[in-house]
């Protein structure tokens, strides 16, 4: 037996719904300081040298993204730095400027 939305009884109505949805939860790009960039860039090194395993949170359309990985390649002068994930090991090729936070685990 299927439950019954009214909402949704239509696709297109649907469809325009959930993109009204995704819109409100949309939050800005936050502005980082020197020191907040000067402190990632640290621990982003560090992270490199030692092969020590972080928590990257990084903005993506319009939302705050925490994932788990390895860095494995940074490049300051252009602007991008390579992340291999945990959970499906894949390479992740990101711009510095996306990252918001970066701790280790």
């Amino acid at each position: 037996m299927k439950k019954w939305r009214a909402f949704a009884s239509m696709p297109e109505q649907y469809i325009g719904l959930q993109e009204i949805i995704n819109k409100q939860l949309e939050v800005p790009q936050p502005l980082l300081t020197e020191e907040q960039m000067e402190q990632i860039n640290f621990t982003l090194i560090e992270a490199l040298h030692t092969n020590k395993q972080v928590y990257l949170t990084y903005y993506k359309n319009g939302h705050h993204i925490t994932d788990t990985g390895f860095i494995q390649f940074v490049d300051s002068l252009g602007d991008q730095f390579i992340f291999i994930d945990e959970v499906f090991e894949l390479k992740n090729k990101m711009r510095l400027s996306e990252l918001i936070d970066v701790r280790f685990t």
